[in-house]
C-alpha cells in the first residue's frame, strides 16, 4: 500500500478530526490538510513538473503538507535539515537533484542563500517575514491560486521521501524511499502502540529525521490521530503541551527525555494522559528507563532502527524491558535480523556465521522498508548493502530468549592491552552513578597499552575525577581493563546530533585536541 492512499483513507474518515496543532495556537482538520496538500501539490506541478522539492523549516504545518503534496505527486521531499552549516546544505540538496525549494521565516537566511547556487526553478516562502528575492513567491498565495483538485495522472511515481543520514563523521548521506517502504514503518508503529483516531502525539525531534517522519507523524496521520508540532523542542513547552493537549504519546531521543523529567520533577505538570513514550536514537539506560517511568509514565519503548532501514528493526515494550533490561527487543514483523560474526569493510560478512547467545557480532538486516542504497554514495553503499542485506556497523548479542542488546558501533571499539573495548560499555557504567547526567568514553593513544581509557564525564554536582574512578573500580560489571585511566569533569553538555547521536569525534578535538 502507498502513503499516499493510507492519507485519502484518513481524510474520508476523519475529515473534521484535528490533523495537525501547533504550539503557537492554530489547527488544521484532516479535511483542511488534504486540500492545502494537494493545491501545494498541483502547484509544484505547474512549476517543476515531476521535479523534487526541497523543504527547509522547523516543524511545521508547511514541512507537513510538502511531505504530503510530495506523495500526491509521486516525487520524494527532500527533507533538509536546518542545522547543518551551509555547504552541507548545498551538497544535500544537489544530491536529491531538488529543483523547487519551500522554506519558512526561521530559515530565510539559509534558503536564499541555497537559492544563490540557482539549481531551483521555483522558490516559496511560508511566513510573515519579509523576503527580498525577485523568484521567491508567498506560499499562502501560491496555496490560493492552485486548483483543489489533483490532475489525471497523478500520482506519478512511488517516491516519498528523501532522508538523509545524521552526518556525524561526514557530510549527510541521501537515501531514497518510495511510499511503500515507509508505509511498514509507519503501520509498525501503529501496531506497537496501539495508536487510534482518539490519540494526541506531540512532535519534538525534528521532523525531517527518519524516525520522526516514520515513526511518529506518518503513523498517527495514518491512524487518523492528532499531532501537536513543538516548533523547536524546550522540555518545560513540552510538558506545557502535553498538559494542555492531553497528549498521550511522546517521541524523545535519551537526552530530551534527561530534560524532560528534571522539569517535571520540579514542576509538577499534569502528565496523567500520556500513554506511550517512544525513545531510542542513543544509548537508553535503565536508569533513564527507570526515572521516565517515574515521573512521565511507565510506558516507555526502547527502539532501534537506523535511516537505511527506517525506525523500527527492534521494538522493546515495557514489559520486555522490565524482564529484559537493557534490551532494544525483538525483530519487528516484516524484518530478519542477524547477529553474525563482524567483518571488515573490505568484505562482505558471512549471513550465516550467525554466533551464540552472549556472543558478540555484528548485527544485520534485511526486509521490505530497507532502501536499496545511497542516490549519492556508491562507494558507502558497496561497504553497506550486501546481497538484499544492511551492515549496520553495529556491534550486540542476543539473549537465550532471542531479546537484541547493542554494544556499540563496530567504529568506536578500540584495543587497550590487547583487549577490545567498546566505549558505550563504559559510558553505561559511568552514567549509573547518581551524579552523572552523561558521559562519553574513547581511546587515547599511549605507547604501552596502545590505547587507554578516557573519559569524560559530565555533572553539575560537586564531582572529581577520583571519585569517578573510585567508582568505576568497585563495579562489578566493569573489568579491569575497561576502567578510565584518565577522566575529565565538565559541566557543559557532550556535543550532540539532534537525534542524540553523540558527536565522538568533536568531543575528543574540544578536550584533546589534533
Amino acid at each position: 500500500m502507498r502513503l499516499v492512499d493510507a492519507f485519502a483513507r484518513t481524510a474520508r474518515c476523519y475529515p473534521d478530526r484535528p490533523a495537525v496543532v501547533t504550539d503557537d495556537g492554530r489547527r488544521f482538520t484532516y479535511d483542511e490538510l488534504d486540500e492545502r496538500s494537494t493545491r501545494l501539490a498541483t502547484a509544484l506541478r505547474e512549476r517543476v513538473g515531476s521535479g523534487r522539492c526541497a523543504v527547509l523549516s522547523l516543524n511545521s504545518p508547511v514541512a507537513v503538507e510538502a511531505m504530503l503534496a510530495g506523495n500526491k505527486r509521486g516525487v520524494a521531499t527532500l527533507q533538509l535539515s536546518y542545522r547543518v552549516t551551509p555547504t552541507a546544505l548545498v551538497e544535500m540538496a544537489e544530491a536529491g537533484a531538488a529543483r523547487a525549494l519551500v522554506f519558512d521565516d526561521d530559515n530565510a537566511d539559509a534558503a536564499l542563500e541555497l537559492l544563490e547556487t540557482g539549481s531551483f526553478e521555483a522558490a516559496i516562502h511560508a511566513g510573515d517575514r519579509p523576503v527580498d528575492h525577485p523568484e521567491v513567491e508567498s506560499y499562502e498565495s501560491v496555496l490560493a491560486d492552485a486548483s483543489p483538485d489533483l490532475p489525471p495522472g497523478l500520482p506519478e511515481g512511488d517516491e516519498c521521501a528523501v532522508l538523509y543520514t545524521s552526518g556525524t563523521t561526514s557530510t549527510p548521506k541521501a537515501v531514497l524511499f518510495d511510499q511503500e517502504q515507509l508505509w511498514y514503518g509507519a503501520v509498525q508503529g501503529v501496531m506497537e502502540h496501539g495508536i487510534d483516531e482518539t490519540d494526541v502525539a506531540l512532535c519534538t525531534t525534528p521532523w525531517y529525521h527518519m524516525v520522526t517522519t516514520d515513526a511518529w507523524l506518518y503513523p498517527h496521520f495514518v491512524a487518523g490521530a492528532s499531532v501537536v508540532l513543538h516548533s523547536e523542542f524546550d522540555p518545560a513547552e513540552a510538558l506545557e503541551l502535553v498538559a494542555a493537549h492531553d497528549v498521550t504519546g511522546v517521541l524523545a531521543v535519551p537526552t530530551q527525555l534527561r530534560a524532560l523529567n528534571d522539569v517535571q520533577r520540579e514542576a509538577g505538570y499534569d502528565v496523567d494522559s500520556l500513554a506511550y513514550i517512544r525513545t531510542g536514537g542513543a544509548i537508553v539506560t535503565e536508569e533513564l528507563v527507570a526515572d521516565t517511568s517515574e515521573q512521565l509514565s511507565d510506558q516507555v519503548y526502547n527502539t532501534y532502527g537506523m535511516t537505511e532501514a527506517g525506525p523500527d528493526l527492534t521494538f522493546a515494550h515495557p514489559r520486555a524491558q522490565k524482564d529484559h533490561p537493557g534490551t532494544v527487543g525483538k525483530e519487528a514483523f516484516s524484518w530478519e535480523i542477524r547477529v553474525v560474526e563482524t567483518a571488515p569493510l573490505s568484505a562482505d560478512p558471512d549471513p550465516d556465521a550467525t554466533v551464540d547467545p552472549g556472543e558478540r557480532g555484528e548485527v544485520i538486516a534485511r526486509g521490505p522498508g530497507m532502501s536499496e542504497g545511497y542516490i549519492d554514495s556508491p562507494v558507502a553503499e558497496e561497504k553497506s548493502y550486501f546481497d538484499g542485506w544492511l551492515r549496520t556497523r553495529d556491534v550486540a548479542e542476543k539473549d537465550e530468549d532471542g531479546y537484541l542488546y547493542i554494544v556499540d558501533r563496530v567504529d568506536n571499539m578500540f584495543i587497550s592491552g590487547g583487549e577490545n573495548v567498546y566505549p558505550a560499555e563504559v559510558e553505561r557504567v559511568i552514567e549509573s552513578h547518581p551524579d552523572v547526567a552523561e558521559a562519553c568514553v574513547f581511546g587515547l593513544d599511549d605507547e604501552q597499552w596502545g590505547s587507554v581509557v578516557s573519559a569524560v564525564v559530565v555533572t553539575d554536582a560537586d564531582l572529581t575525577e577520583d571519585e569517578v574512578e573510585a567508582f568505576c573500580r568497585g563495579h562489578d560489571s566493569l573489568a579491569d581493563f575497561k576502567r578510565p585511566r584518565t577522566c575529565t569533569v565538565t559541566d557543559e553538555p557532550l556535543p550532540r546530533t539532534d537525534t542524540g547521536t553523540l558527536m565522538r569525534e568533536r568531543l575528543v578535538e574540544r578536550y584533546v585536541g589534533e
